[in-house]
């Protein structure tokens, strides 16, 4: 039976975990070995994922949640690098972009384990974001990339990786997604408990370097989200980097509902009951479109372009854009029907290459 390290860190990556670690185990082939390097941390960004969606505790907690990008991938390289040697894995798994992603890739790759990386193929084509330099490091060290639609694929093809090495299996966020999906009553109380109506509300969340770190970017986000609140109530859960980042500006909000981070159970439930969601999440540009509710991707641009060229997603670049009316304008709009993401069985589909 081959075991395979899977690495990861971060809240995204909690909920692309479950459906793989479920099929990993009910395929009887493998055997996983949890390693949480800690970058996200605390209770409601990390152990209520655990919790909520079933995946086991992991077998190894690193505790590596502090410094910037060097610091925090070099102190993750250090720990890692003893730990999958005494482990000896045969394969380690990786997801999407984050320092962890980076770090688990590294140590593998100079090591000989070789790398299965999920979410494979996806490029923004602005390397001033560190997930972009994360993700083709990634690709580029990988013997498995698993990729989630024809443009990722498209994407690795075109920087030389062999078709061997491409699997084209959907997106383990719609497996979860279709797992997870939230019921009337959670969406109802969830409202009830806000003092929101459901399809009249904004949900916003706000977490990328790119906007948290420039001040100005940052500035123009707050003023329109308070702008927006003005017709129609704005929620937003607070990630850490973006309550720091304010406090470091002297800004704040006034008229918009600040929550503080929500487990991957409400946050479907909060997404499902949006009458539009203005992010500049990946994974949420996703769960909006799982929902049906049309998304404003708060960037200059997105990995998930697909979203945008059917309808359900509108860039909104906060140095440009007149951010309150794209976000007003969004509510009530549908996109085109598609199934861009595969039908809800990436993880059994990577199983099945992994045991191939």
């Amino acid at each position: 039976m081959k075991t395979v390290a899977t690495i990861v860190g971060a809240r995204p990556q909690f909920v692309k975990v479950a459906p793989l670690s479920r099929a990993i185990r009910e395929s009887g082939q493998l055997n996983e070995i949890l390693i949480h390097t800690g970058q996200h941390f605390d209770a409601n960004m990390s152990e209520v994922f655990f919790r909520e969606l079933g995946i086991n505790s992991p077998d190894h907690s690193l505790d590596i949640h502090s410094g910037g990008h060097g610091t925090m991938t070099g102190t993750m390289l250090l720990r890692l690098e003893p730990l999958l040697q005494q482990l000896s894995p045969d394969i380690v798994l990786v997801y999407g972009d984050t320092n962890s992603t980076l770090a688990g890739a590294i140590t593998a790759a100079k090591l000989h384990i070789p790398i299965a990386h999920v979410e494979a193929g996806l490029r923004s084509y602005n390397r001033k974001m560190p997930e972009e330099i994360n993700r083709i490091v990634t690709d580029h060290v990988s013997e498995w990339l698993f990729s989630s639609t024809d443009t990722a694929t498209a994407n690795l093809r075109h920087e030389g990786v062999p078709d061997a090495k491409i699997h084209q299996v959907g997106d383990v966020m719609y497996d979860a997604a279709l797992m997870f999906s939230a019921n009337d009553s959670h969406r109802n109380d969830l409202c009830n408990r806000l003092s929101i109506r459901p399809q009249k509300f904004v949900l916003c969340t706000l977490h990328r370097a790119e906007n948290t770190d420039n001040e100005h970017r940052l500035e123009r986000i707050v003023r329109a989200l308070e702008t927006v609140a003005l017709q129609l109530p704005v929620v937003l859960p607070l990630h850490p980097r973006t309550r720091a980042a304010m406090a470091r500006s002297g800004l704040s909000f006034d008229r918009v509902k600040l929550i503080d981070p929500v487990g991957y159970l409400d946050m479907i439930a909060l997404e499902a009951s949006a009458a539009v969601i203005a992010t500049d999440s990946g994974g949420v540009q996703k769960e909006a479109f799982f929902c049906k509710v049309p998304c404003v991707t708060l960037r200059d641009e997105t990995e998930w372009s697909e979203l945008v060229e059917l309808g359900w997603n509108t860039l909104a670049p906060p140095e440009e854009a007149d951010i309150p009316n794209v976000v007003l304008s969004a509510v009530g709009r549908r996109g085109k029907d598609a199934a861009p993401y595969g039908e809800g069985a990436a993880a059994k589909a990577i199983v099945r290459a992994l045991t191939a």
